[in-house]
């Protein structure tokens, strides 16, 4: 599976308290804040272009219609209704609609200082946003903005609540998780690319017809046809993490219907697949490199108290030996290198985790050679419930990604070529990048998307946040992501973690809370501490 996964971590992000940070403006990038160099190639200079501006008459039908609310049943507060579109915008009306759950809380605020609806979207891809908003954004959203917003989530096609992709069964995707995600063998080869094979074929045979219709651009037409089903002119829009990538892609097919949008740990929608793994796995070292520098200065390190270079030394030792004699955890799964390796991922998201994951890694290598925390982060990481059942999430992510852009690698001779320049941007995790990136390249659906820059002209200030130590979306994406965007504005979090809006920045989230009650955007440069 895939470690470079994007999603958001909202638990996490919105129960961080406030506290003071410091604030200026058109400062210099902080140092460390780009993951070195970008391999590869460069940028592509194709750009996204825009759809026309009227509605075209076949998909007049989805856009005139009226949703109808009723309370949602498992969220109090809340109104849920189903949302119409077609399942190929190529072909509307040929064939089966599909239907999107969406969830709305009202305006708490008077209806004649009602700005119009917040669309939100949390990231994966995969991450349910009707969830996200039910569970979290409802209530830990300041009362300003939910006073002058309804405040709006749409599950995407193939997610969560809306007709959800899912490939595997849960005992498979056990065994899915367990595989060898670095082979040092042909035979480990073989079972690794088998296992890819597995989840692709699991994928068309359970999704059918929808797996070829889960892209980004077919997601953010249909934000579009929610825009209009709420009798919003303009879209307002908050995503996080993969959660960007689909705000930007609305930009650039609705310009002139863009309204005010936050891209908070931005993507770079120019970037190949191989681009995207690379510079995400250079992401995952600059989080891990601060967790080591963090980690040796504490008596109680795990990984020793000499250096950063001795603690990744450490690590890499101990995984190593995984390989070879996995750890027990107190169930029938033990602790493999694959599993270990994404429990210290998982912890890389959040510097907050820093102190589990420095506890999981004393009983995992220390005189209990316990691997149950360890795994506990895995699980966290897969969506792995207690009673071993999965969420959808990591099938949507795959599928969409797919989907999006060719394959990185199409063959286990490509990664081979490629291993050495991951492991040298990674020398923990770039091999695990490397053969991730392989999950792709027996794709039983040809991928309709590719790379592009968006400039979205015409379009309104969109403000792009990026954190400088964030490693699943590194600095350096949202850097260009804003430099892309005709009308982009950079705000940046000088700190570890991933996204930084409702992660303790008075500075950070004042200036998103102004720029969505008032639409005027900070100074293009701001950073904050």
């Amino acid at each position: 599976m895939h470690p470079s996964r994007l999603i958001g971590t909202a638990a996490a992000v919105l129960a961080s308290a406030l506290l003071a940070s410091a604030c200026s403006s058109g400062s210099d990038t902080p140092a460390g804040a780009d993951p070195g160099s970008r391999p590869d190639a460069g940028h592509v200079s194709k750009t996204l272009a825009a759809l026309p501006a009227a509605v075209p008459a076949d998909l007049k039908p989805y856009y005139d219609q009226k949703l109808r609310w009723s309370a949602c049943e498992t969220a109090p507060g809340f109104e849920c209704s189903t949302l119409r579109v077609p399942l190929d915008y190529a072909k509307p009306g040929e064939g089966d609609d599909v239907k999107l759950s969406v969830a709305r809380q009202k305006a708490s605020g008077p209806a004649d200082r009602r700005i119009g609806s917040l669309q939100f979207n949390p990231g994966g891809p995969g991450a349910s946003a009707v969830d996200f908003l039910t569970d979290y954004v409802g209530a830990a959203y300041p009362e300003r903005i939910r006073a002058r917003y309804d405040l709006v989530a749409a599950d995407p096609r193939g997610v969560g609540h809306s007709e959800p992709v899912r490939c595997l069964s849960d005992k498979q995707m056990d065994r899915h998780t367990q595989t060898d995600a670095t082979p040092d063998d042909a035979a480990e080869v073989k079972e690794l690319t088998a296992a890819f094979d597995i989840f692709a074929q699991g994928c068309k045979k359970r999704a059918g017809e929808l797996l070829g219709h889960v892209s980004t651009t077919e997601a953010a037409r249909d934000m579009d046809v929610l825009r209009a089903a709420l009798g919003d002119k303009k879209l307002h829009y908050v995503g996080a993490s993969y959660g960007t990538m689909l705000g930007a892609t609305y930009a650039g097919l609705y310009p002139s219907r863009a309204g005010r949008l936050v891209l908070d740990g931005a993507m770079d929608p120019s970037l190949t697949s191989l681009q995207l793994n690379r510079e995400q796995n250079s992401g995952f070292t600059i989080a891990f490199d601060a967790f080591a520098k963090d980690c040796v200065e504490r008596k109680d390190c795990p990984l020793g108290t000499k250096s950063p270079e001795e603690a990744t030394k450490r690590l890499n030792t101990f995984l190593a030996g995984l390989d070879k004699k996995p750890l027990p955890t107190g169930e029938p799964r033990k602790l493999n290198e694959s599993l270990a390796t994404m429990g210290v991922l998982q912890s890389m998201y959040m510097k907050e985790s820093w102190p589990p994951l420095r506890d999981a890694l004393a009983d995992a290598m220390g005189k209990k050679k316990d691997g149950s925390a360890l795994l506990g982060m895995a699980d966290t990481y897969y969506e792995r419930e207690p009673d071993g059942s999965y969420g959808d999430m990591m099938y949507a992510f795959t599928a969409v990604s797919c989907l999006d852009q060719p394959a990185a690698f199409d063959d286990p001779d490509e990664v081979e070529k490629k291993e050495k320049a991951f492991e040298k941007d990674s020398p923990v995790f770039g091999r695990d990048f490397a053969w991730a990136a392989l999950n792709c390249g027996d794709w039983p659906v040809k991928a309709t998307g590719e790379a592009n820059r968006i400039e979205a002209k015409g379009a309104g200030p969109i403000l792009v946040v990026g954190t400088t130590r964030d490693p699943a979306t590194p600095y350096i994406w949202a850097k260009s992501l804003a430099s892309q965007l005709s009308s982009g504005v950079l705000l940046t979090y000088d700190a570890d973690g991933h996204t930084a809006y409702g992660r303790g920045s008075r500075c950070i989230d004042s200036a998103v809370d102004r720029y969505l009650l008032t639409g005027k955007a900070p100074e293009d440069g701001t950073s904050c501490d």
